[in-house]
């Protein structure tokens, strides 16, 4: 492949656009310049660190090391399903649903995509693992966060209305449904956005790089196709068993609603 190995002096140019965007908001007192060249600085140094590590993991081929990036990996995005949604449970709860989730999810997806379509020798190997394991938990994590964020919004706001099927005799399940329905589909609507642009409004993230690297179009489409499939399923399990975790987490053993066990605002 035709790789185009960037200077520091590519970089530096590139950086002036955040440069410009922050002088512009100190002209016109947005007051985000701050945020803007330290998000900036703090994303140079996380991705030069990234890098030198991953560069070792890569070379030693080692499966403990993979294994133990893959697991930071998912804690991280665990933490932030646990801390995005403005409604938390109490206690250690919604920490427990992320690492449940993301755990789960993005294992499974992952693993399919390792042992059937990519098939790397040996199947670990940490240059197919580690950057498949981290495109499929960016999805997760917002699939997750987002369904979470209007599953608890939506039960502060609809309380009534579920305590009133409750009391009609429904059950908890019949219950949660409208609300269940409602955040799951939150959480997948960036996945149908993202598929629904793809090839006509954007070209994705991987295959953009690998167009980039010199690979046939074709042979970038396929590994994007798959991708997006891969991501889909993944969300998909992400946002129906986050919401179905906190159902439980609001319920207890006598059909009733736990409006309790979420914090205090």
């Amino acid at each position: 492949m035709n790789v185009i190995h960037l200077q520091a002096t590519d970089l530096a140019i590139a950086a002036l656009l955040v440069v410009a965007s922050a002088a512009t908001s100190f002209a016109l007192r947005l007051q985000v310049h701050r945020q803007l060249l330290w998000a900036a600085a703090r994303m140079v140094v996380q991705l030069l660190l990234v890098g030198l590590l991953l560069r070792w993991v890569f070379r030693s081929g080692s499966a403990p090391a993979t294994v133990l990036i893959v697991l930071l990996m998912i804690a991280a995005a665990a933490r932030e399903v646990a801390v995005r949604p403005s409604e938390r449970l109490r206690g250690l709860a919604n920490y427990r649903i992320g690492a449940m989730v993301v755990g789960a999810s993005s294992a499974a997806t992952v693993c399919l995509a390792l042992l059937t379509a990519i098939q790397p020798s040996p199947w670990y190997d940490p240059r197919y693992a580690i950057p498949l394991m981290g495109i499929v938990l960016g999805t997760v994590l917002n699939s997750a966060s987002l369904a979470l964020d209007t599953f608890y919004d939506g039960l502060r706001a609809s309380r009534a209305a579920v305590e009133a099927r409750l009391c009609l005799g429904a059950s908890l399940r019949e219950a949660f449904m409208p609300l269940a329905l409602t955040s799951i589909r939150r959480g997948l609507i960036p996945l149908i956005n993202q598929m629904s642009a793809a090839g006509i409004i954007t070209l994705p993230g991987i295959m953009t790089g690998q167009l980039l690297a010199g690979m046939d179009p074709l042979e970038s489409v396929k590994y994007q196709i798959l991708l997006l499939f891969l991501l889909t399923g993944a969300g998909c399990l992400a946002s129906a068993g986050a919401v179905w975790l906190a159902s439980l987490c609001v319920s207890d053993d006598r059909q009733r609603l736990r409006i309790d066990r979420l914090r205090d605002r």
